[in-house]
């Protein structure tokens, strides 16, 4: 089996890239640290506008198709039915996307923009300045971010399901880029590189949290070494579960995560300014809808300033490094729904889960500043892994929703994990549905150790420089998904059509029985 992996050109090329990257940040971390400083600046710089259009237009195409008479096409038979119950489906969705970013930002967010405003001429630590950190915090988590994932997602199980070809991106772009081995081979190592650069960003913050909720708790203080001996335990617990199956690992976990999350957020709502949150939440839905267009497509050239870059490029610029994960395991648990019904599923229901977590966690942060002045803004400004945390401090049973908070980001870091190895083994053994265990472990391992040397060498800035790299080249292949997908559905009989066919054909062998 080793012998058969290693003759795999995607699998040897993408795992000796992420070695050598791993090698070379832990032998050299300063020159690794200086490369990654000049490369983001680099790239947020010159290319940020194409981060910006690019979303902006797969956003576009999405609601399209979904209007679309293509929308009543199921990704698999025409009378297949979904693997899993709704409830079941949203969970999984939830955990293997960004659950593990979202209980990190929750809080950290809303607070970041309440303490240094996206505009300057906002006064920071007023109440115009909540209003607009609400705002704008709804539209880094709303419907851009799950576009890109809903994209990628719906060309792999239209031709996984309804074509029974691989899940590769490789194959989605097939109707665009031809099939040549070379081609074939770097788009596929493109998508590899990318998702390994994503989920080592998240795996980096729910680490650089769960060291800010154990430095809470237990005054353990922050350091590299106490990060790195979290991410070995959280290494071992995903690597174990990912051995386990999709269906017994992902599936328990999710639905034990997605329950436990909304736990927390029943928790908040309930003991937290509950009517602020309401009106918190109305309020930034209806700023999200009246400036959707503005901050979609905002820059800042004629002011300067990086605020746009530090947020809303960098958030585009982690979907899509995370879109080949995200849209392979979404594609791999939606066989049986409709076109449409998985563009609305995968682009309203998570984010809208996320913005109710951000209004009431978020939401109850700016009450207790606003009415207590508790300080957690600075508080925030200066340990951005501390804000969840601080917010319990201001809530009963502040400890225990502390510890329980760090077995929440563990579960989440796990899921993720567990599902970006799944669907790396995959994406490297030529789109195999039960990859091999030794895949999963060479995977599981280079992971762990690109997000360490990530954040020993440069913390969340290492992070997000990561992820905003990878992603460059597949914008461009995200926006040529788009072009592949028009092509296939156009050659796709639609389902209205199929019946019409079957009518008369009955019509047909009805008559010819007659004239006999």
């Amino acid at each position: 089996m080793i012998r058969k992996i290693s003759k795999n050109t995607v699998f040897t090329v993408s795992a000796v890239i992420i070695a050598v990257l791993v090698i070379v940040g832990a032998a050299m971390p300063k020159v690794f640290g200086a490369a990654a400083s000049y490369l983001f600046n680099f790239t947020t710089n010159n290319f940020g506008w194409f981060y910006l259009l690019s979303v902006f237009v797969i956003i576009i195409f999405l609601i399209w198709v979904a209007a679309s008479k293509y929308g009543n096409i199921r990704l698999g038979g025409d009378k297949q039915k979904p693997d899993y119950p709704f409830f079941t489906w949203i969970g999984m969705l939830f955990s293997a996307g960004f659950g593990v970013g979202l209980v990190f930002w929750g809080v950290a967010e809303p607070m970041s923009h309440f303490f240094t405003t996206p505009f300057s001429g906002v006064e920071p630590l007023t109440e115009e300045a909540a209003r607009l950190a609400m705002g704008y915090s709804f539209f880094h988590w709303g419907i851009s971010q799950w576009s890109v994932f809903a994209l990628v997602g719906l060309v792999i199980a239209f031709l996984q399901f309804r074509k029974k070809k691989d899940g590769l991106v490789s194959t989605a772009l097939e109707p665009v880029m031809g099939s040549k081995p070379a081609v074939k081979n770097t788009i596929d190592i493109l998508a590899v590189i990318a998702t390994v650069m994503g989920i080592a960003t998240s795996i980096g913050l729910g680490v650089l949290q769960m060291n800010g909720g154990l430095n809470t708790v237990a005054g353990t203080g922050n350091s590299p070494l106490i990060q790195i001996s979290i991410l070995l335990v959280v290494s071992i617990a995903y690597m174990t579960s990912s051995v386990s199956g999709l269906d017994k690992g992902i599936k328990y976990l999710s639905n034990f995560n997605l329950a436990l999350a909304l736990c927390f957020l029943l928790f908040v709502f309930v003991l937290g300014p509950t009517v602020f949150i309401l009106e918190t939440f109305t309020l930034a839905i209806g700023d999200y809808i009246t400036n959707f267009i503005e901050y979609s497509l905002r820059l800042q050239p004629y002011a300067g300033g990086t605020w746009v870059r530090d947020w809303t490029i960098f958030y585009w610029a982690w979907a899509i490094a995370w879109s080949p994960y995200v849209g392979s395991f979404v594609a791999r648990v939606s066989r049986g729904r409709t076109i449409r019904e998985f563009i609305i599923g995968v682009m309203v229901v998570p984010p809208l889960i996320a913005c109710l977590w951000i209004a009431a966690f978020g939401g109850t942060a700016l009450w207790f500043d606003l009415n207590e002045n508790t300080g957690i803004a600075a508080a925030v400004n200066a340990d951005v892994t501390s804000a969840l945390f601080q917010l319990f401090e201001q809530l009963p049973m502040s400890m225990i929703m502390s510890v329980l908070s760090i077995v929440l980001i563990l579960t989440f870091l796990v899921t993720s994990a567990d599902s970006a190895t799944y669907i790396l083994s995959s994406m490297t053994t030529y789109g195999n549905l039960n990859p091999p265990r030794v895949a999963k472990i060479v995977w599981g391992t280079l992971m762990a150790a690109i997000a360490g040397v990530l954040l020993y060498t440069g913390g969340l800035e290492a992070l997000q420089t990561a992820s905003l790299i990878a992603a460059l080249p597949f914008t461009v292949l995200l926006l040529l998904l788009i072009v592949a997908l028009v092509k296939l559905l156009i050659r796709e009989p639609l389902p209205v059509l199929k019946a019409q066919l079957r009518h008369f054909r009955r019509l047909e062998e009805a008559a010819n029985k007659d004239k006999k």
